[in-house]
């Protein structure tokens, strides 16, 4: 899929005379710009109700998600080197994001038991994700790349993620369309929106599983200490120009597309000289959340000029 992308795209290019363009340059694009996407549906929901911090340990669960993953690979099939699981590369997100959706799962689930505060539950398995991610990762340093866990990197994206990120897009897509007014009654007034006859709980773990998938699909663009950013900065940039909350919403679909788009520009095409050495590039994910950060930034200048602060 990925070469027939790029001969599309250098067909089209030829017509204008542009330089004609490589498999990194096309994929990586694609795959920013789709979990940019993505990302912008959940995002506003994700401030609107309060998950920042849980959308940061759906982030850490990854460690222990791959860890787990890995090993059950390797003792299952019986690997002796990473190319041996070649074969079943499609099934490691898909597990990682069972594990992620199981244990959000789980923190709802404790904290409606114990009554416990949110931010102490979620602290709990936060800190149990890192452990067992410390415990596995470590000793598997030739089946994992853990700067490609931790940062990400979308130019090395193949035809395998780019319909990895497709699916979890149309996935998300209609999952928000179906649940979005019911998650932004509930994040109003949880129990008036239980009078009217909403299933809040029941949209709760939808919720949550939905963002478990969202975040382990996505961390491979752009790892698992950079796409909690993704997920709040976006939301919390709109929420300082917003109206309302049609504008909210695709004022936050907006930032996270185009911060992704020119993160991506910033990280590919500048390079700062370093003496005779090779010139410093900039990661891309990093880059990207450094553009999300910026654009907050910017419009908190801006409603702080209009009187808009909210």
């Amino acid at each position: 899929m990925l070469l027939w992308l790029v001969d599309v795209v250098n067909q089209v290019g030829s017509w204008f005379g542009a330089n004609p363009v490589s498999p990194f340059d096309v994929g990586g694009r694609l795959a920013v710009i789709l979990v940019g996407l993505t990302c912008g549906l959940v995002s506003s929901l994700v401030v609107g109700n309060r998950m920042a911090f849980f959308s940061d340990a759906m982030a850490h669960t990854a460690f222990a998600g791959l860890g787990i993953t890995l090993l059950g690979a390797i003792v299952l099939v019986g690997a002796r080197q990473p190319r041996d699981l070649d074969p079943y590369y499609w099934l490691i997100p898909l597990v990682m994001a069972s594990i992620g959706a199981f244990v959000g799962v789980t923190i709802a689930y404790v904290r409606e038991q114990t009554g416990l505060a949110n931010d102490t539950v979620i602290g709990v398995f936060f800190a149990l994700s890192i452990g067992v991610g410390a415990m596995l990762l470590p000793r598997l340093p030739r089946w994992a790349d853990p700067d490609q866990l931790l940062f990400g990197s979308a130019i090395f994206t193949t035809d395998a993620d780019l319909l990895t990120l497709i699916g979890m897009l149309i996935v998300t897509t209609a999952v928000v369309a179906l649940k979005y007014n019911s998650w932004v009654f509930t994040s109003f007034n949880a129990s008036l929106a239980c009078s009217r006859g909403i299933a809040t709980v029941l949209n709760h773990y939808v919720f949550v599983v939905l963002l478990a998938i969202v975040v382990n699909l996505s961390i491979k663009s752009v790892g698992v200490l950079l796409i909690n950013a993704l997920l709040v900065v976006p939301a919390a940039a709109a929420a300082n120009v917003a109206r309302n909350l049609q504008q909210f919403f695709w004022y936050t679909m907006a930032g996270s597309v185009a911060s992704s788009m020119i993160g991506y520009e910033i990280s590919d095409r500048l390079a700062i000289p370093l003496g005779t050495g090779e010139p410093l590039r900039f990661g891309t994910g990093g880059t990207i959340v450094v553009v999300c950060v910026i654009w907050f930034f910017l419009s908190m200048t801006y409603a702080g000029v209009h009187g808009r602060r909210n």
